[in-house]
């Protein structure tokens, strides 16, 4: 899809569509979409009121323009509760933009900013979510169809999109803003691609092998690799123990981001466990259907790394991960065990299953010997934060309010969900061993903050946040007109927020 902002009068544009937006409620039709009712002769106003619309978010009626415009068709889309307005409205009209012209067979739209006519959003902020509406909304794998799926005719995609303006501030800011959606946008679609990846094609030194594709000459990026000799001799052996099972080799990949002038350094550390069985406690089949995205962690990373190169924030990043596959092989380990970390913790296996943090706490220890000013970790967890907050909604646990308090901003800057839990420390007491200094589980209640406390002592007194993304890294169904099906890249743009405020 090519998207361009461009000077000019949007009534004057030749396009398949033309889209307008009216705020919900609105007692009359304002500026732009104003001008082309008069174009039309009244008929906006009129089917406005012939099907009652009422302007809620997403809402829309397209018709065509029977050669009183030079669009051939015009799209009015709603723009919700002026008051509720910002930068996530904007990137759901994206997205909507994208689904109503698959439906209607568009392939050239032209739009102007919303929110900039009427002063409610500044220029580059109205472009960057757009843009990042449209192309997430773009975003398909299929990568694996067959043959008679490229034999089919495809149905008309999207393929320009033209934003006209005539505000000079407009025309002035909304190119760097149009910039950097796009670059949050390809990083996005990195990581879901990863995500959706079946496991067979994404093992271990596969998803390493993609994170050594970005450290590339002039990036500012390098990247060591982890071997599974190279973990042994740091005692990896938490995470090794996970591996047993497998015949993937584990792996690790140590990217690091260095600008030339750096404030602060943050390490950010990815679950990578390419593919979750269980292991030994074996998952039902039908819970097994979707554990290639257990390396979701990992995939936004990656994708994050590839937003730096071109973002520059003026942050040393280290991003960390451990690759695994946990599977039930003749050498897995097994449900009594006892693994050492490597600062020496000793942790009971109570179940192979609760494997994600048996690697994070290796994955921490070494991302906290970089000597971070904090850190940040993603993983699909627990199954608990999925109760406890829904598909939508990442949790956050952290031992540091401020940090805190930064991520839950760029959250709702961004629109990747995020919501605060307790690491109440009584519930610590459960995940004390008898045997071990500690065991994985800690039983049933309280699954995610427990699975949180695991993993607080590996992170030292460093300011840290865990986010467990089990919900919203996969998309079982629509629930955005930007996000389809499949691996949703969340974080990627969230953390390019968090470290471009630093």
């Amino acid at each position: 899809m090519n998207i361009e902002l461009i000077q000019g009068d949007i009534l004057e544009k030749t396009c398949d569509l033309l889209t307008l937006y009216q705020f919900k409620d609105a007692k009359r039709l304002t500026g732009i979409t104003a001008a082309a009712d008069e174009e039309m002769a009244g008929a906006i106003s009129a089917l406005i009121e012939q099907k009652s619309f009422e302007g809620k978010l997403g809402e829309n009626m397209v018709f065509p323009t029977f050669g009183k415009m030079k669009a051939r068709s015009v799209a009015l889309i709603g723009l919700g509760d002026k008051k509720k307005f910002n930068a996530d409205v904007v990137r759901k009209i994206g997205g909507y933009m994208v689904k109503l012209s698959r439906e209607h067979k568009m392939r050239s739209v032209a739009t102007n900013l919303p929110g900039v006519e009427t002063a409610s959003l500044p220029a580059r902020e109205s472009a960057q979510a757009l843009t990042e509406g449209l192309l997430l909304a773009g975003h398909q794998f299929h990568i694996y169809k067959g043959a008679q799926f490229k034999k089919e005719k495809k149905p008309r995609e999207l393929g320009q999109v033209f934003i006209l303006e005539t505000d000079k501030r407009a025309l002035k800011f909304g190119p760097e803003g149009l910039e950097t959606g796009c670059v949050l946008a390809e990083a996005t679609m990195l990581a879901r691609d990863l995500v959706n990846t079946p496991s067979a094609d994404m093992t271990p030194a596969q998803l390493v092998e993609e994170a050594q594709k970005l450290a590339v000459r002039g990036s500012n990026i390098s990247c060591k690799i982890l071997d599974q000799k190279a973990m042994e001799r740091m005692g990896m052996n938490a995470a090794l123990s996970v591996a047993r099972g497998s015949q993937h080799a584990p792996v690790g990949a140590h990217l690091i981001y260095r600008p030339k002038n750096s404030k602060k350094t943050v390490a950010i550390v990815g679950k990578a466990v390419t593919f979750d069985s269980g292991g030994l406690s074996l998952k039902q089949a039908n819970s097994m259907e979707t554990m290639k995205i257990d390396m979701a962690g990992a995939a936004s990373v990656i994708g994050l790394f590839k937003a730096l190169t071109v973002l520059k924030p003026e942050v040393t990043v280290h991003g960390i991960f451990l690759a695994v596959e946990n599977m039930p092989g003749g050498s897995a380990y097994r449900p009594g065990d006892v693994v050492t970390a490597m600062d020496g913790t000793t942790i009971e296996i109570k179940n192979t299953d609760a494997e994600g943090r048996v690697t994070l706490a290796d994955a921490l220890v070494y991302a906290n010997k970089q000597k971070p000013d904090l850190m940040i970790d993603l993983a699909t967890l627990t199954g608990a934060c999925v109760v406890a907050l829904g598909e939508d909604i990442a949790g956050l646990m952290t031992n540091n309010q401020k940090l805190g308090q930064k991520l839950l901003t760029a959250a709702r800057e961004t629109g990747e969900q995020l919501w605060e839990l307790p690491l109440y420390e009584p519930y610590m007491e459960p995940i004390k061993s008898k045997i071990a200094d500690i065991n994985n589980t800690g039983g049933r209640e309280a699954g995610a903050i427990k699975g949180a406390l695991f993993l607080k002592p590996f992170v030292g007194e460093t300011a840290w946040a865990h986010l467990d993304i089990a919900g919203p890294s996969y998309a079982e169904k629509e629930t955005r007109p930007d996000q389809p099906c499949g691996g949703t890249g969340y974080g990627v743009r969230l953390l390019a927020k968090f470290l471009m405020s630093l």
